[in-house]
């Protein structure tokens, strides 16, 4: 099982050691067989030798890096292309999907056993019922090979451990935040909100100057229930109350829970985000605050690098998550240790997916930095931020880091499948249409009730 309590500390250890620690310097290389000539010198004269061509092989990787503008989509390629050059024999297929995408075509893939040789998978109660079923690989003896291992931040390969096994390498290690457009701010006349109440006034004011005042991609449920959490580890004072439901100190129908839901309804009410909000997916709402058309995005930081390479770069600044109604401490997060690659259990070519995805995590670190988009991963990073470019904006972010106190884990990634679905739906209904407070919570202690074991 997870160590939830020890990896919930390490996370907020590890993040304070960003920027701190240097990457090993051991690159991934892969092995190759000797070139004919090679190999005609190492043979005897009167033995006539041919050389065994190596078998053409193609592994799927599944991946959520389809935005064209991120630079982890360049990276991304530039890396696959590096190993195929080594490795001529390999293809690399690439299967870039959105987050809510990839969910979706997993699960079908995983219901008939057919889990591409790579995919993305997320911490916690989130992969277990993959790992329970069998569908992943142990990844212990491959960590090991070039040092890989010692690339990644103390403490953050727990959140994908299940019985001392490693099934999945993350790609980052995160924080919610919330990035704002200078520029529209000042056209506005408005401040950085240093409480709820105050962010949901500059909405008005956002509004009231035809300004649109904040913007998400809620038809991936997933981001509108980020933010809601942030709420909810503002009024329940600090972070477990997720896990304070599943010992059974506490129910849905907490004033911490359903002052949250007020909150975050007073927010919506306001007219913080843009209209059809349910109909723009994760990175059709991202895209409206990178072309300069929202004031606010609460996201995790690892949307600095997309955002450093848009339109607005120069403009945007970042602010930590207010208190809400006087509750809650700004310097606590939501922890985002970030989506992971996994090898299919049931790969055909297990050796030679092993052997790239070792290659490809080798080379993240490095990849990432020179393309501004190592802000928030999982690895260590060897490289002057600030020296290579890096805008005022990310080292403002990397800052971020080291005032984290700890904090919660996403829904998601902390409650069993069926109770997180039963929760998306609900807070994004809320999106349409505004309930009670009591009876939302009602429909998420149903949820609890009946998935829970």
């Amino acid at each position: 099982m997870v160590k939830k309590y020890k990896g919930l500390q390490v996370i907020g250890a590890s993040l304070l050691a960003i920027s701190l620690t240097a990457c090993g310097s051991g690159s991934g290389t892969s092995t190759s067989t000797a070139t004919p000539d090679a190999k005609a010198a190492a043979t005897p004269a009167a033995t006539t030798s041919t050389v065994e061509k190596k078998e053409n092989i193609t592994i799927t990787f599944q991946n959520i890096y389809p935005d064209p503008t991120d630079p982890k989509n360049g990276m991304l390629k530039k890396i696959v292309n590096d190993y195929q050059t080594k490795n001529p024999n390999i293809k690399i297929e690439l299967d870039s999907l959105n987050t809510d995408q990839q969910k979706l075509k997993l699960k079908t893939q995983a219901a008939s056993k057919e889990v591409p040789d790579i995919t993305i998978v997320n911490p916690a109660a989130q992969m277990k019922p993959f790992v329970d079923a069998k569908l992943f690989a142990p990844l212990n003896d491959m960590v090991e090979q070039n040092g890989l291992k010692a690339t990644f931040q103390d403490g953050i390969l727990d959140w994908y451990t299940f019985d001392k096994n490693i099934y999945a390498l993350p790609d980052g290690n995160n924080i919610g935040l919330v990035y704002y457009n200078k520029d529209l701010f000042k056209q506005a006349g408005v401040e950085v909100p240093k409480t709820f109440e105050e962010m949901v006034a500059a909405v008005k004011t956002l509004k009231g100057k035809g300004i649109q005042p904040m913007a998400i991609g809620e038809k991936d449920s997933w981001t509108g229930s980020f933010l809601f959490m942030n709420v909810l580890l503002r009024t329940n004072g600090g972070p477990g109350f997720l896990q304070a439901v599943v010992d059974g100190k506490k129910t849905f129908a907490d004033p911490a829970f359903t002052d949250a839901v007020s909150s975050f309804e007073d927010l919506i009410q306001a007219g913080a985000f843009q209209e059809g909000a349910t109909s723009f997916d994760y990175n059709a709402g991202e895209n409206l605050f990178k072309t300069g058309k929202a004031a606010m995005y609460y996201m995790g930081s690892w949307a600095t690098g997309g955002i450093e390479t848009s339109s607005v770069n120069g403009k945007v600044g970042v602010f930590k998550f207010p208190t809400v109604k006087g509750k809650g401490n700004p310097d606590e997060f939501m922890l985002a240790p970030g989506s992971a690659f996994a090898i299919s259990a049931n790969s055909k070519h297990l050796k030679e997916t092993k052997d790239f995805l070792n290659f490809f995590m080798l080379n993240f670190p490095k990849e990432a930095f020179a393309v501004k988009g190592a802000v928030g991963i999982a690895q260590k990073v060897d490289g002057d931020f600030k020296a290579a470019g890096y805008s005022d904006m990310a080292m403002e972010v990397l800052g971020l880091f080291k005032q984290v106190k700890g904090g919660d884990l996403a829904f998601d990634n902390t409650m069993n499948p069926g109770t997180s679905q039963g929760h998306l739906t609900s807070i994004q209904n809320l999106f349409v249409q505004k309930k009670d407070p009591a009876e939302v919570g009602k429909e998420h202690q149903t949820a609890y009730d009946t998935n829970k074991k």
